[in-house]
């Protein structure tokens, strides 16, 4: 009997398949549960044996896990779901600017194209430097962009080789919850190893902790304020933190004023001032700042001028401590707010700006709603040092609108943002309108930048001696 050699291997590799299957104690939990656990230590230890088989899997398979991400969030059906799931759960955002963010998180957050590889040969032989997984990662998301970070970091991630392990904000649970199930049919629809993508049932700090101590996480990735990062970066292990900003944008005479106002206003209000990269304070030149502000108003804004409704709205929506916002206007709109100081817009208002100085708490504190305050200098110089002050180090985003080539350069220079925006709105600098990948972990403190798949894999050497080299 003459047996077919590609019959044999294709019954050897069915039969290898199922032995993979059957080693992993958490590939038929994960078929029922769909990446969700109950405890924290079922969830590490079901990523580890994912990422085990990952190992084993072609760049090929990566690259289809990766166009399942994209495809599953991309349908119509989920893509308006999440994103209206969004903004209903959390009180924060819009449904409409969601729907950007999370396409867009989709569609260009960079895959395994991003893991180029390096070539030396010489006398001596070849040395390959590639990008390699760390492992099982820990992923901590945030309430202000809750799918969005899920996304594009599932997406980085996975195409690094790793698996992860995500701890979503409470107060985003059901919506994170809803995802990952969506993420995990689609990976395994596409025939990927169960649990690469997991999460708990009921988020909280104590499983956070019980995470980052887990010895199974390898790297951790913190998305949000500057508590949780101080945390992961005291963690002994490798992390990226992407932290607080208190994106600046300065104007001077030479800028565009037309365009500068409407630019300034569609970042600010962009899900209701959520990202942390939107403009948080205008620092103007007093020659162009009357022409601004009439601009501003014409694309949105409205224009609060009574001192005392700006008290009433520095108590509103400013804590007592004057160091941090009211949790329960952070992302609400500004007909949402101005009601609540008994001012009655319509919907065509987007954001509520005021003339303040630099000590001004609207200044000083990162309010992250369509509050925008507007100091005056008297020249372009004096703007830039007082970006740099008010940005408070945090090395996150600034904007600038200027014709001024020199000046852009000095400002780009001093302030030392990870994101620096010339000439137009903030969110530019993840994508939307401006050139280069987006993500929703941005990493200043620990220095990665707009985080990609590299950012989550290592470096590694592999080094053939005496051989390989054709010159």
């Amino acid at each position: 009997m003459n047996i077919d050699e590609r019959m044999v291997a294709g019954i050897v590799n069915a039969v290898l398949g199922k032995l993979d299957d059957i080693s992993s104690p958490y590939a038929e939990a994960g078929a029922e549960q769909w990446g969700i656990f109950e405890n924290m230590d079922d969830a590490v230890e079901a990523a580890a044996c994912a990422q085990r088989e990952y190992l084993n899997r072609t760049m090929h398979d990566r690259a289809a896990y990766v166009q399942a991400i994209r495809d599953v969030v991309l349908n119509q059906e989920n893509l308006e779901y999440i994103s209206r799931q969004s903004a209903e759960e959390t009180g924060m955002g819009n449904y409409e600017h969601k729907l950007i963010k999370n396409r867009l998180a989709a569609t260009k957050t960079p895959g395994i194209e991003d893991l180029t590889t390096d070539a030396m040969t010489g006398d001596d032989g070849l040395t390959l430097v590639e990008y390699s997984p760390f492992g099982v990662i820990g992923a901590i998301t945030p309430t202000t962009n809750p799918t969005e970070t899920i996304i594009c970091n599932s997406i980085g991630m996975l195409a690094a080789g790793n698996s992860v392990v995500f701890s979503p904000h409470p107060r985003a649970k059901n919506v994170s919850l809803h995802l990952v199930r969506l993420i995990n049919r689609a990976l395994m629809e596409a025939g990927a190893p169960a649990n690469l993508v997991v999460t708990v049932s009921e988020p909280s700090i104590e499983n956070t902790n019980a995470m980052m101590n887990h010895p199974l996480v390898r790297m951790l990735v913190a998305t949000g304020g500057p508590g949780i990062v101080k945390t992961v970066l005291s963690s002994g292990k490798k992390a990226i933190g992407a932290g607080a900003g208190n994106p600046p944008v300065v104007v001077d005479e030479t800028a565009n004023i037309e365009k500068a106002g409407k630019d300034i206003i569609d970042g600010c209000c962009f899900d209701n001032n959520l990202p942390c990269i939107a403009e948080k304070e205008v620092i103007v030149v007093d020659s162009a700042a009357d022409y601004l502000i009439f601009n501003m108003k014409k694309n949105g804004a409205y224009e609060v001028k009574d001192p005392e409704i700006i008290d009433k709205l520095v108590k509103l929506v400013v804590q007592e401590n004057g160091k941090s916002p009211v949790t329960s206007f952070v992302g609400k709109s500004a007909k949402y707010i101005l009601d609540k100081v008994g001012i009655s817009v319509g919907d065509e208002v987007k954001v509520i700006i005021m003339q303040t100085t630099e000590d001004h708490p609207f200044v000083q504190v990162e309010l992250m709603m369509p509050i925008l305050p507007i100091v005056r200098v008297p020249d372009v110089d004096a703007g830039i040092e007082m970006a740099v002050r008010v940005e408070h180090g945090n090395r996150h985003t600034a904007m600038m609108h200027s014709r001024n080539v020199d000046k852009l350069t000095k400002m780009a220079k001093l302030i030392q943002t990870t994101i620096f925006v010339k000439n137009g709105p903030s969110y530019a600098g993840i994508g939307v309108g401006g050139e280069g990948h987006t993500t929703f972990t941005i990493a200043g403190p620990t220095g990665e930048g707009l985080t990609s798949a590299k950012s989550f894999a290592r470096r590694r050497r592999c080094v053939l001696v005496g051989g390989m080299d054709v010159r």
